[in-house]
């Protein structure tokens, strides 16, 4: 790779990490999981950056995340695991975000992993269906369906109760 495409994937790798961060997080519920599929996301991505022009890298990133989030999810050895014990041993101060991040993340693990997926991808990185549809390889008409699904799952899930009512006050 010549050092000007290096450059440009170190940029773009700076402007997103926080971002892919955050939907490799959601996919796995947990930091450790989400650090480790971000990194080989990225690693297959550097790959090709040279080689190829890829006209959506942040899209084609989150399409590396989602397949690898689904390799791992079929996986035999997978295992979810609760919150970090340091995040459980928070302050007072961080306990009522740090509750609410918990039910949210129990409500996710409930819902198939496509589901999942969709529900990362639409709510909590905010992409459009369209785009959605091209990061799963699926129609529009099926994120909708995932969506729907996965939202009245939500809407029914026992870990969601108290962000509910949460939500419902701020309206």
């Amino acid at each position: 790779m010549d050092e000007a495409s290096h450059e440009s994937f170190e940029d773009f790798v700076t402007a997103s990490a926080d971002r892919l961060m955050r939907t490799a997080f959601l996919l796995t519920g947990n930091r450790h999981a989400a650090e480790d599929l971000l990194q080989g996301a990225l690693e297959r991505t550097y790959q090709r950056w040279g080689r190829e022009r890829i006209i959506a890298p942040e899209a084609y990133v989150r399409r590396v995340l989602v397949n690898a989030a689904s390799s791992r999810w079929r996986s035999r050895q997978f295992r979810e695991e609760p919150l970090d014990a340091a995040a459980e041993r928070a302050g007072a101060d961080g306990m009522p975000d740090l509750a609410m991040r918990d039910q949210v993340l129990r409500a996710l693990r409930e819902l198939p992993k496509r589901q999942r997926a969709v529900v990362v991808l639409r709510y909590f990185d905010d992409l459009p269906e369209a785009a959605v549809a091209e990061i799963l390889g699926c129609s529009v008409g099926s994120v909708k369906t995932h969506a729907s699904r996965a939202l009245a799952r939500l809407r029914g899930s026992q870990h969601l109760g108290d962000v509910r009512v949460r939500i419902e006050r701020r309206r």
